[in-house]
């Protein structure tokens, strides 16, 4: 193989066998489960790193996401908490960390748009009148949540509104020597979104403190909200917004 070669395949690892395909990535029927809350203002801080301002209440949005059928991805839940924020005056979000059940889409997450991904299991499905949404990092439950099943239909452009906003990653790669070799803050949108529905319901969420799955260190103070939301969507690739390293 000459270097012509390696240069022309080399869009992710390993160079013979890639772990996820080329994208865009569609998802048909993703579900999800998100109960926003009220937390310490003072922990939120310490947590959401510059150039991204927290603005208004101290909320995070924990959310249980079911992805039967997604383009290279295959069928995995994943589970986690996302800040809301401003950058340079547009209102979006930060994900602060992901745990989810399939490897393609850890590696193509944090390769590529810098996604907080790790190996957890997540779970998210109906049970009888409830949506229940859990998470297990092996044999510790760290993360539950409920919801009323479908009390309250809503009304299509605020979610729409939501799902097509802004949201920010913080990328890092390390070089060989184990210092940063990339340290950027990352944009992507999502789009060609069909919402197929939106519901809100009363909800509940208790999280479990854990060494490696730090959720509790964000304390749920108050429940705002429950939404449970089905679309079909596109995950769009990212932009650079902000170079730590430069």
């Amino acid at each position: 193989m000459n270097e012509d070669d390696v240069r022309s395949r080399a869009f992710a690892m390993p160079l013979t066998s890639p772990a996820y395909p080329v994208g865009p990535y569609r998802f048909v029927n993703r579900e999800f489960l998100i109960i926003t809350y009220r937390t310490d203002p003072a922990k939120l801080r310490a947590l959401v790193p510059e150039p991204l301002q927290l603005e208004g209440d101290p909320l995070v949005k924990f959310e249980f996401i079911r992805m039967p059928d997604s383009t290279g991805f295959g069928d995995y839940t994943e589970s986690g908490q996302v800040i809301p924020v401003t950058f340079q005056g547009k209102k979006g979000a930060y994900s602060h960390c992901m745990f989810l059940d399939d490897h393609p889409p850890i590696a193509g997450g944090r390769e590529l748009w810098g996604f907080p991904k790790k190996l957890a299991k997540p779970t998210l499905k109906a049970e009888i009148d409830t949506l229940v949404g859990t998470l297990d990092y092996g044999p510790v439950r760290v993360a539950l949540g409920t919801m009323g099943y479908k009390h309250k239909a809503l009304e299509p452009q605020p979610i729409l509104d939501s799902l097509l906003g802004p949201n920010w990653l913080l990328k890092i790669m390390p070089h060989v020597d184990g210092t940063p070799r990339i340290c950027e803050l990352v944009e992507y949108r999502l789009k060609d979104v069909h919402l197929k529905g939106a519901w809100s319901g009363p909800a509940a969420l208790t999280l479990q403190s854990h060494a490696l799955a730090p959720l509790n260190e964000l304390p749920v103070l108050e429940i705002v909200s429950g939404v449970h939301i089905i679309a079909d969507l596109t995950l769009d690739l990212g932009t650079v917004v902000h170079d730590y390293l430069a």
